[in-house]
């Protein structure tokens, strides 16, 4: 048995006057990318400098407008890079960049020997305030742990105030989600005197929970009484920066924005330690299939995750909202089904909004194609072989004859699994079009008789294989289907009986071809299939099509 009492319940805060439930995402925030250093330094073998570079220019083309490019102070290869972005020239005058360091003279001197020649950089400061690193890493109280805060907002100010660009300051109360709230707040508070911010210069405040360590409305609660209890609120920004320890990490986010947070931290696709950072892909996408403007260029999921797969060696899960490769799929039959008709009534309706069952976005928004939508396997059903029919290669199939056709796509999948259209189609063509035995349809000349009032108005001269013997043959019917019947009866005295018929056009243009489809039953056995035939010609197309039901009656 799980030994759970080992474990205690995080304490909640009282707020009984919390507003954030009764509110509404409405903007995006602003985003902070820290894919090149938290995201890198969880990497096994994190990213090069030209990878980061890589990654650094997909980050602007992307529209990230702060961007933490790495903690320089720590090794060469973050001090290099950060040299190189600066020499290369690849800072855009509209993004700034972000450094991380820790509260100690000679990391702040080495950060701002990085920043030589940067034009607005933000240098982010950090210290652990959790009740528990007191207690057990720092073996220090609360005085102590507050005056490394001033001490390193000092540092910055002094080095600020002689760096000929602009620099902004952010502070992150580190292992915010085991502190507690007001001593959380001393700490921001001693920073902000220190640095004195204004309306037009304000601080970064940055509430990590660098362990999520509790459900996403109680993290929603520390940083709604934070929002409420800062002292100067105009002169600040509230940031937060989520990890995703119980994988609650985007949810979280979302609700630190409706409890006041202007600004989220986190990586493209949630890289980070341990379970990672939140995912910025996945909230931004989230608001827009709300249709608010995530103020991010990502139209083209296709081209984010070639870059980041290949700078950082990690792999998108299959399942990876909005990214991965089966999350505009639907196996099951039903679902198959619901998106048929869904996108069907799209069309139909001419709608400006995107309403269809299964799917939250149309997945040509994001650069993603309508092909793999719908995979069938031995779990799909009659709707979703009917839906790739349609949507691949034009065929709208009689929904009588969903089942008949799926049946045969299922005994495939039950012995490979997935099939893919391609397959589909072959088998539809060696089902209903390719067959010649043992009926093989040659010509058929058809005129009007009689007159109206008539029993039979239309004469055929049929020419037909029946087994291999070529076979010429006259005869009449109410209609070119009936006249052809009624000449194969004439000569073989097989006798079936047509139970419907339908047509449409299969493709535009010079050129254009149609389908026909025919329901017929065998009279003698009971026995009825359908059968298809495709012809430039809508008259020869159905003749084809009763020959094709023949073949599946008799062969």
């Amino acid at each position: 048995m799980l030994n759970y009492q080992r474990y205690k319940r995080v304490p909640l805060i009282s707020l009984p006057d919390r507003e954030w439930p009764d509110k509404e995402i409405q903007k995006a925030p602003i985003w902070c990318s820290v894919d090149l250093r938290d995201g890198n330094q969880a990497l096994i073998e994190p990213m090069v400098v030209e990878e980061k570079i890589e990654m650094f220019n997909l980050l602007v083309k992307l529209g990230f407008k702060e961007i933490e490019v790495g903690f320089p102070s720590a090794s060469q290869i973050e001090f290099d890079f950060m040299r190189q972005l600066v020499n290369r020239k690849l800072i855009p005058d509209d993004v700034v960049v972000q450094v991380l360091t820790q509260c100690r003279d000679h990391l702040i001197a080495r950060t701002f020997e990085a920043l030589e020649g940067v034009k607005q950089a933000i240098v982010h400061i950090y210290n652990s305030t959790s009740v528990l690193q007191r207690d057990v890493v720092f073996h220090m109280n609360k005085d102590e742990i507050r005056q490394i805060a001033v001490d390193g907002a000092e540092l910055v100010k002094k080095y600020a105030e002689k760096f000929p660009g602009k620099i902004y300051m952010e502070y992150s109360p580190e292992s915010f989600t085991g502190t507690e709230v007001e001593y959380a707040l001393e700490v921001c508070t001693a920073v902000q005197d220190v640095w004195q911010p204004t309306p037009d210069n304000k601080i970064i405040f940055n509430l990590p929970s660098t362990v999520e360590m509790t459900t996403p409305n109680a993290f929603a609660d520390q940083i709604e009484w934070m929002n409420k209890h800062f002292k100067n609120r105009d002169c600040i920004t509230l940031s937060v920066h989520p990890h995703n320890d119980r994988g609650t990490g985007v949810a979280a986010a979302e609700l630190a924005l409706l409890a006041g947070a202007e600004r989220i931290e986190g990586t493209l696709f949630g890289n980070g330690e341990r379970t990672g950072n939140v995912d910025i892909m996945t909230i931004a996408y989230n608001m827009f299939s709300q249709g608010i403007n995530p103020e991010l260029e990502i139209e083209n999921i296709k081209e984010i995750i070639d870059v980041y797969e290949r700078c950082t060696k990690m792999n998108i899960d299959p399942r990876h909202p909005y990214a991965g490769k089966l999350v505009f799929t639907a196996f099951s039959g039903s679902h198959q089904d619901a998106i048929n008709k869904g996108v069907h009534a799209l069309q139909e309706r001419g709608s400006d909004i995107w309403e269809v069952p299964y799917l939250p976005i149309d997945p040509a928004d994001i650069g993603r194609e309508y092909e793999p939508v719908v995979r069938i396997n031995s779990q799909s059903g009659k709707g979703g072989v009917a839906y790739v029919m349609d949507t691949f290669y034009g065929f709208k199939l009689p929904k009588g004859m969903h089942k008949e056709f799926a049946d045969e796509i299922q005994k495939i999948a039950e012995a490979q699994g997935e099939v893919a259209p391609e397959q589909i189609m072959e088998k539809f063509k060696s089902c209903y079009l390719s067959a010649k035995e043992p009926f093989n349809f040659i010509r058929c000349e058809t005129i009007e008789v009689g007159g109206e009032g008539t029993e039979a108005d239309t004469r055929c001269k049929l020419t037909f294989k029946y087994h291999g013997s070529i076979e010429v043959v006259e005869a009449e019917g109410n209609g070119p289907i009936d006249a052809v019947r009624n000449a194969v009866y004439k000569r073989t005295g097989i006798d079936v009986k047509v139970l419907d018929y339908s047509e449409h056009a299969l493709s535009a243009g010079s050129h254009a071809s149609a389908a026909a489809y025919v329901h017929l039953m065998d009279n003698e056995s009971g026995n009825a299939t359908y059968g298809v035939g495709v012809s430039s010609n809508i008259t020869r197309a159905s003749h084809r099509a009763l020959f094709s039901a023949l073949n599946r009656l008799f062969k």
